[in-house]
């Protein structure tokens, strides 16, 4: 019976070791996920920031105030 035992438990560990290697891979995708995600929300921000500016600067020149 030790064959089978060492066997069982050669199993159990490869199965722990993908397991943990999965749940490793899929935490790695949701920090990538999220970095893009806040990559694009900074990009919304400076966008907006721009664009907010720009209209003030034009507002500003049509109150003759440049």
């Amino acid at each position: 019976m030790g064959f089978i035992d060492d066997a069982k438990d050669a199993a159990e560990t490869a199965g722990r070791k993908i397991k943990d290697g999965f749940e490793d891979t899929v935490d790695r995708i949701h920090d990538k996920v999220d970095e893009v995600k806040a990559d694009a929300e900074v990009r919304k921000a400076e966008h907006d920031r721009d664009r907010v500016e720009a209209k003030n600067d034009l507002k500003e020149k049509l109150r003759g105030e440049d």
